[in-house]
């Protein structure tokens, strides 16, 4: 259900059948100020521009023809030719109901479904996930579940970091330590600490960083021991991943890694069809790619080497491959990458040399969608006391600690393992939805104190609204409601309004990979609840039976509403807090 289409389409027509051209924008707009109607058509000034004609004499000529029957109660003619338009309590009331019978709650599946690759998360297997993978991760995960629940077909894409040079001085630390009768998942129990041991060794041991070098080589040649030992240690990288991954409530799966090390046998193909289109070059032993289009202010293209001088392939040869993958063999229509915004040159780049080189066809989409960083109280990047990168699970197990003292300090009487659930949910929620409520491209200050709140917009403010509705429906004694709703006061046609929106945030969310919208809609559908919570009893004695059911039907319906948005966002919600 998207009003907003709904009307655009009414409006149009009435510009059409007024003599306004087929392709004049409607320009419809929710108002500001109920007074001013409840949505704006503002499209009759540009076109009175274009034509040279009075504006409010078209507009008044487009509202004779406008054929809003049984939808707006009235709609009048405003400033220098602004339509309002008022919706009917009755039709929004129809619409709910229809809405409230609906599993998507009125969003509709795409008549014509796209496939749409997501490459998000990717941590580095050489070392455990940090606060870095957060934004990534959770970003991509909610933009995943968003473009499904709109009906489209997703293929997860997790380009994990399992390949390259450190890896053979990793391959040669684990080497030992099973020569030594260690266990691969006992030695592997601490990746940061192995990498750290490793490194040392590396740069200090005599022989060590030469045997590192080797083990690279004999790697890349298919070397079984070496291959070997690499799939020991991935394997147990990964499970440290997945770990997080459950933690975060993340739908990442093992299925869906696609490694670096996947496009291995791709790479020298990658060279030879760029070096035979003549799109790169050889240069000082290097074959490179010269963009003219990103050329400097001095007119000197933009430099992108796609195979070393001593035969090594580099990130750029594996995501021209990885282009090439999805849009063929996964038949994408869109691809969507999240990193953080210091990598936005190096796609731009992938993206020009894939479509000169037919990796990647003009039908295809390719959007890569950059991030902010995650910045600590003194505005630098957040960091450890000692300066180090925080471990995104210890982070996350301190986020879990914090909800747990929070909520013993609420209520002291509850019990040890209601205690344990509520707090993992409230913590990991608190977590999330304080980086996915900011605009994606920002930088953020990490606070605890702002993001456990039970005040603003938090998800422990919105877990408490569901938690709040879930409470009248045991106070009265009944299940969720399925009664007929009627709106009669305005804090009901408030929220009748914004719970009819939520299609065009899910695709305006979907369109711009940006989350934050939905955390901001679900904010404004919970204060507009508190606000008819307060203004309309529901059980309180002299309520007819009628008005009581009807709002108790309102009330299911936003608990629907505030638990498939959190869903969307990965957050749990919960009946009692």
């Amino acid at each position: 259900m998207n009003i907003k289409q709904i009307l655009s389409e009414k409006v149009s027509a009435a510009m059409m059948a007024a003599g306004l051209p087929a392709e004049t924008n409607p320009a419809l707009s929710l108002s500001n100020r109920p007074q001013f109607g409840d949505y704006q058509a503002n499209g009759v000034m540009g076109a009175a521009k274009k034509l040279k004609t009075n504006p409010r004499e078209l507009a008044t000529s487009v509202i004779e023809k406008l054929d809003l029957e049984g939808i707006a109660d009235k709609v009048e003619l405003a400033g220098p030719g602004f339509i309002n338009i008022h919706l009917s309590q009755a039709w929004l009331a129809e619409q709910l109901n229809t809405i409230a019978a609906d599993d998507c709650m009125g969003v509709t599946q795409r008549a014509e479904p796209q496939t749409v690759v997501v490459d998000y998360s990717a941590p580095n297997l050489a070392k455990e996930m940090h606060v870095g993978h957060l934004r990534s991760t959770i970003i991509g995960d909610a933009v995943v579940r968003a473009l499904e629940f709109r009906g489209d077909k997703v293929i997860r894409q997790n380009h994990m970091g399992d390949w390259g040079t450190q890896f053979g001085m990793l391959i040669a630390h684990l080497s030992d330590k099973l020569a030594g009768n260690e266990v691969a998942e006992t030695a592997l129990a601490d990746l940061e600490n192995f990498y750290r041991e490793a490194k040392v060794r590396f740069d200090e041991e005599e022989g060590f960083a030469d045997r590192a070098r080797a083990d690279v080589v004999k790697l890349q040649s298919g070397d079984e021991q070496c291959a070997k030992l690499w799939q020991q240690f991935i394997d147990i990288s990964i499970s440290h991943s997945e770990e997080i991954y459950d933690k975060l409530n993340v739908s990442l799966k093992r299925s869906d890694i696609m490694g670096e090390s996947a496009y291995n046998d791709d790479l020298s193909t990658v060279i030879d069809e760029l070096m035979a289109k003549k799109i790169a070059v050889k240069d000082q032993g290097a074959k490179v790619v010269f963009i003219d289009e990103m050329a400097n202010k001095d007119g000197e293209p933009s430099v992108f080497i796609v195979q070393k001088s001593g035969g090594g392939y580099l990130y750029a040869t594996t995501d021209l491959s990885a282009c090439r993958y999805r849009s063929g063999k996964l038949a994408a229509d869109r691809i969507i990458i999240f990193t953080d915004a210091r990598q936005a040159l190096h796609f731009k780049q992938v993206e020009i040399v894939a479509r000169k080189a037919g990796f990647l066809p003009e039908h295809v989409g390719y959007d890569h969608c950059p991030f902010g960083m995650m910045m600590g109280d003194d505005g630098k990047p957040f960091k450890t006391r000692t300066g180090g990168t925080i471990k995104l699970a210890e982070l996350l197990d301190e986020a879990v600690t914090r909800a747990s003292e929070l909520i013993k300090e609420k209520s002291p009487d509850i019990q040890v393992d209601d205690l344990a659930i509520i707090a993992k949910k409230v913590g990991i929620g608190a977590v999330k939805f304080a980086d996915l409520s900011k605009n994606r491209t920002s930088d953020y200050i990490f606070n605890w104190k702002t993001m456990l709140s039970f005040e603003g917009a938090t998800a422990p403010y919105l877990q408490y609204a569901y938690s709040r509705i879930q409470s009248i429906f045991r106070k009265a004694n009944t299940a969720q409601a399925q009664n007929s709703i009627a709106i009669i006061e305005p804090q009901e046609k408030a929220l009748a309004l914004k719970l009819l929106q939520l299609e065009d945030v899910i695709d305006a969310v979907n369109s711009e990979c940006t989350p934050n919208l939905l955390c901001n809609y679900l904010y404004e559908l919970a204060s507009l609840y508190m606000s008819f919570y307060e203004a309309c009893p529901i059980l309180k004695e002299g309520i007819s039976d009628e008005i009581k059911a009807s709002r108790l039907a309102l009330c299911s319906l936003i608990g629907k509403t505030l638990k498939q948005g959190l869903d969307i966002l990965g957050i749990d919600v919960m009946d009692r807090m």
